[in-house]
């Protein structure tokens, strides 16, 4: 029984099939043959962190990886025992508490380094460190010119026994980008950042590079393990189908019809009178707007799956609602309107949907929210 012949439970929801989430981890991990990091931040991508968490390691994730401490604690106080890292680390992080919580973080900087000596030497324990090295991305990351002096800094407290050295990584800039140079020259620069870090007695730690993009399209990038987040969500991080890469989408988002309303030709929709009913005709309001994550730049353009057929947002999305033209078909209050889901039904999806606003698949899964209720089905990580 798929989501949709579910029905929507309530006024406005987020569906997510957490064994979608553990099928789409185990062809990954399949699919490269080594360690896979589920990446589980911003909410699981707006799937729902714990209930993701737990489906990625029934489907055979090794480790999950988080961008700050609050979301690393929250999997440890939600049950999570998996190795998890948090690397967007800035100054002044309880370090202390990621210790005593057995959170692996990132350090990306000399002064990074000492906050995480002084909470180790502070707790007592031995913190497990991953240096970050800028390869070309230009955000986080120590740059070719502070990598030696961040990796002798962990050298020595890593001999000091206040830190274990347990990962050297990187991200990519372009690895959705079918050829792209970047891609390349990034490898060179990591490999070079490895071999510093190897020459100065980290030998132990384990590289990884490979985003969800990579993952799928850049065995090169693999190396000790891979470290895919959207993908895991069922998304294609290359823009394409999902299905090519043995994925399938977990978040259907949903809303029941609050009111039908027959109307004659000519009369304006929404705000500004951007849409005109082109004759008599049936709409159709839906309960949610951008309010809830639905992007205002989808009035007019994106389409939905309503009273059995495609349909696109008649005028302008509101804060709180938008409007569906039907026609002459028949719609009641009550009915279901699919904004985007795995596409097996004849419903739209997120990259149709990010196609038509002009954005990303990422953009629409993480910010949708609101007043939708998120709803998980399927039995993987239950338990």
């Amino acid at each position: 029984m798929t989501q949709l012949q579910r029905g929507v439970d309530h006024r406005a929801e987020v569906v997510v099939d957490l064994d979608a989430i553990a099928a789409n981890v185990a062809a990954l991990r399949e699919r490269v043959g080594r360690p896979l990091m589920a990446v589980v931040k911003a909410d699981g991508y707006g799937h729902g962190m714990l209930p993701a968490a737990r489906a990625a390691l029934a489907g055979g994730a090794d480790r999950l990886g988080v961008a700050v401490l609050e979301e690393a604690l929250a999997l440890r106080a939600g049950g999570v025992t998996a190795p998890v890292l948090a690397w967007l680390n800035g100054p002044g992080e309880d370090f202390a508490a990621a210790l005593r919580a057995d959170v692996e973080v990132s350090v990306n900087a000399e002064w990074g380094l000492a906050e995480v000596v002084a909470a180790a030497r502070a707790t007592g324990r031995t913190a497990s460190v991953h240096l970050s090295a800028d390869t070309g991305l230009s955000r986080e990351g120590a740059t070719p010119g502070d990598w030696p002096g961040l990796v002798a800094a962990a050298a020595r407290a890593q001999a000091d026994g206040d830190v274990v050295v347990s990962g050297l990584w990187s991200h990519l800039a372009t690895a959705d980008v079918p050829g792209h140079p970047a891609v390349g020259a990034q490898v060179r620069v990591f490999d070079e950042a490895v071999a510093v870090a190897r020459a100065a007695g980290l030998t132990e730690a384990r590289r990884h590079l490979a985003n969800s993009a990579a993952t799928v399209a850049h065995p090169e990038t693999w190396y000790d393990l891979v470290r895919p987040g959207v993908a895991i969500y069922g998304l294609d991080p290359l823009g394409g189908d999902p299905a090519a890469h043995g994925l399938r989408p977990a978040m259907t988002v949903q809303a029941r019809v609050a009111l039908t309303k027959r109307v004659p030709a000519g009369v304006g929709v929404c705000y500004g009178h951007s849409y005109t009913t082109g004759e008599d005709t049936t709409l159709a309001l839906v309960p949610v707007g951008y309010a809830d994550g639905v992007p205002r730049a989808a009035g007019n353009v994106a389409p939905v799956l309503a009273a059995g057929a495609r349909r696109t947002i008649a005028g302008r999305v509101s804060m709180d609602q938008f409007v569906l033209d039907v026609g002459q078909d028949r719609i009641a209050p009550g009915d279901p309107v699919v904004l985007w889901g795995p596409g097996a039904d004849g419903e739209p999806t997120a990259q149709e949907w990010a196609d038509a606003v002009g954005t990303l698949h990422y953009e629409l899964v993480t910010r949708v929210g609101g007043r939708f209720r998120r709803r998980h089905v399927g039995t993987a990580g239950v338990g």
